[in-house]
This record gives C-alpha cells, structure tokens and sequence, in this order.
C-alpha cells in the first residue's frame, strides 16, 4: 500500500459524520465515508508493513459480543482493536447475568465503564438482530447523557440480520486492490448468486451487504437465487436506487448461469429463505426445540432441491474470467462435504486471492474504529507515520 497515496484521498473526503458515530449499516454511511474507510484501511496496512506502531490508544478496552458462532469475524476484530492498542474482552451471554434476565439497558452499561468500542454479531434472529443493536446504541447514549459512562463506546456492527458491514467494506477494499482501483468498479459485472449447502440458517445479510455496496460504485450487480430464497426488501431497495444514482444496474434473476455470464466478480453462497428465517425466530423466541428440529429437515430437503446451484469450472468459464469471492468458510464438494457451494478445482485456483480477501476485514473495522474516534485522521496518521516508533524490534 503506498501511505502518500492514502492519505492524499482522505484529506479530499469528509468523514467528520463518522466520529463519535456508530457503524450499524453500510447504506447509513455518505460515499466519502466509505470512501474514506478504504483510505484509512490502506494507510493502516501501509504503516504495520513499514514497521510502525499505529496505537492510538495507549490504553482501553474493545468489548466483543457474539451471538452466533464466528471465526473470521472474532479474529479480524480482536486484531483490528489491537492494531490500535485496544485489549479486547469477550462477552459471553451465556455465563452473564443476562442469562437471568438482564435487561439490554442494563447490560450496555455495565459492560461499557471503560470500554472505547463494542463489536456485536447478531445474525440469527430476523426482525430482531439490528433492532438489538440499534437499542443497545441508544442506551449506551442514555447512559452517557446521564454521566454514568465517561465516555461513549462506539457501536460496530460485526452482522445483524439486516446487513454485515464489515464484511462488505473489507470485500469493496478488496475489489479495489485487485481490480486496479475504486473507480475501476464502475460497469463492471458482479454475479451475487445463491449456492446449494448441505446446512441451513445461513443469514441473509452477506448478499443483502453485496448488493446495496457495490452498487453503489456502479456495478451492474446480478442477483441469482431459486425461487422461495429472495432477499428482505429494504436492502433490495437500497440496490436499486443506489443503481440509479450511480450509473449502475440491479437486476435480478433466478438463473445461476444468466448471473455467471460474463462476469467480472462472481460471489456465491447459500443463504435461507427470509419466510424461514422469521419461523425460527419464532420457534427460538418461545423455547418450541421440536419445531427448530422440524424446520431444518423442511429447509434441507428445501435446499436439496437445488443441488445444481453450485460454481463449477464450467460456469467459470463462462464468466469474463471472474475474480471469485467468498466470505468464507466455504461448503467445499468433495472436500468439506459431498456436494456444496463450490468445486474443489475452483477454490484450489482462488485460494490465494481468497484469503487475501479474508485478509482486509482487520484493517476495514480498524479503519471505522479509527474514524470513529480520530477526529483529524488524516493528521493523526502522518504523526504515527512520522513518530519513528518502531511496532517491534526486529
């Protein structure tokens, strides 16, 4: 990453609307916002490579609260609140006292004395995750309001149900590496495309994330899924207007194939139809443990279906020699499982650029927890720059 470079975008943006902000969803957030997350990104990158310290917290804490299972996720932000200086805590519900009824206002302030952010994943409850996330904000300002916190911890969301952020943000820093830029984007084909997974539940927020992002950089975004598994409305919505405004397209189809042909970028992963998504969040909601176990026999022989849903080199080939996304972990054929999202021949041929993908969500939730918190980042990045201190002594 060249510094310079960096930081010349940043100083064009304004990202002042980021500080002392939340980040709960993509299409909330101005283009210089985002814009300016991808610069501090690469800045960030640039100074650990050349061996700088990038702490801007000589001390603090990070506060991690996942309610699903995570691994990619966990990881990036315990290592993008470290790149900063912060130590970071799990918070485990499940040993808590909100096991025995403590209310959410309860919990958001007695986690957050001396916490500086607070990352949530919350992505298994539709109709309910972001709403959690975004009552959790507001009482972490009630709190503060109040005197009770001395500071207010910034709120990053990790995924809800509606849309995964950082997600988004780390695969839009990564489309700009590797296709030579932010506006090399613009007219050029993505193919987010459901795929067949022998599991069920996957959230629905990636592809919703994929499609209100990217098109708003111009990209002609094809959405493919099976009749039965389309997307909730609002962020189809955002897609298409955000479309419109942009110069780019949103269409969607329920061929695989269609979405494949020509292709610049293809992403295809599975995701459950939103109707079951909101049964089980029913069924968790009143303890009814039969019914869940009801509800994934109908949705795995739902999925078995469409078997044929899947990234083979042939539909590759097809494609105007793609580049190949997935946020990871993938449903493997052959190697994971017996049939899956994608053929081993073609993660083999993308594995690289697969975890280089994976590898750029630390430094985009260090990049919002940075904006969230600097209010002249571009001048606290040329003092860490310039400060000479070393990261480690090699």
């Amino acid at each position: 990453m060249d510094f310079d470079d960096a930081l010349d975008r940043l100083a064009a943006l304004d990202a002042s609307g980021l500080h002392g902000e939340d980040f709960l969803l993509s299409w909330e957030r101005t283009e210089e916002e985002l814009r300016a997350v991808l610069a501090v990104a690469d800045a960030l990158r640039s100074l650990r490579e050349d061996n700088r310290s990038t702490r801007i917290f000589d001390s603090g804490l990070a506060v991690s609260l996942f309610r699903d299972n995570s691994t990619r996720t966990r990881f990036s932000f315990a290592s993008a609140c470290n790149l900063l200086g912060l130590a970071v805590q799990d918070f485990d519900e499940g040993s808590s006292q909100v096991a025995h009824g403590e209310t959410v206002r309860e919990t958001a302030t007695m986690i957050s004395f001396m916490a500086d952010v607070i990352g949530i994943r919350d992505d298994m409850y539709l109709g309910a995750s972001h709403a959690f996330m975004a009552e959790f904000s507001q009482y972490l300002r009630e709190s503060h309001a109040a005197g009770l916190l001395e500071q207010r911890p910034t709120l990053v969301s990790l995924q809800s149900d509606v849309d995964h952020p950082t997600q988004a943000m780390a695969d839009l820093l990564h489309l700009t590496h590797e296709l030579g830029g932010l506006e090399n984007l613009r007219g050029r084909k993505l193919a987010m495309t459901w795929a067949y997974s022998p599991s069920y539940g996957k959230p629905l927020s990636v592809p919703q994330g994929m499609v209100a992002l990217m098109t708003r950089f111009g990209m002609d975004v094809v959405l493919a899924h099976p009749p039965g598994y389309d997307l909730l409305a609002a962020p189809r919505d955002v897609a298409a207007n955000a479309a419109q405004a942009s110069g780019g397209s949103f269409t969607v189809t329920d061929s695989m194939a269609d979405a494949f042909d020509g292709a610049d970028v293809v992403c295809a992963k599975s995701w459950a139809p939103y109707a079951a998504m909101e049964e089980r969040t029913v069924l968790h909601e009143t303890g009814d443990r039969e019914g869940l176990r009801d509800l994934e026999r109908r949705l795995l022989a739902q999925n078995a279906q469409h078997r044929d849903w899947t990234t083979t080199t042939d539909l590759m080939a097809t494609t105007a020699d793609a580049l190949y996304l997935h946020p990871l972990p993938a449903d493997i054929t052959g190697v994971s499982c017996a049939e899956g999202e994608v053929e081993a021949e073609v993660f083999d041929r993308h594995r690289d650029a697969l975890y280089r993908q994976a590898g750029n969500k630390p430094y985009a939730i260090a990049a919002m927890v940075f904006l969230q918190k600097v209010a002249d980042p571009a001048t606290r990045l040329r003092e860490l720059r310039d400060g000479a201190h070393p990261r480690w002594q090699k």
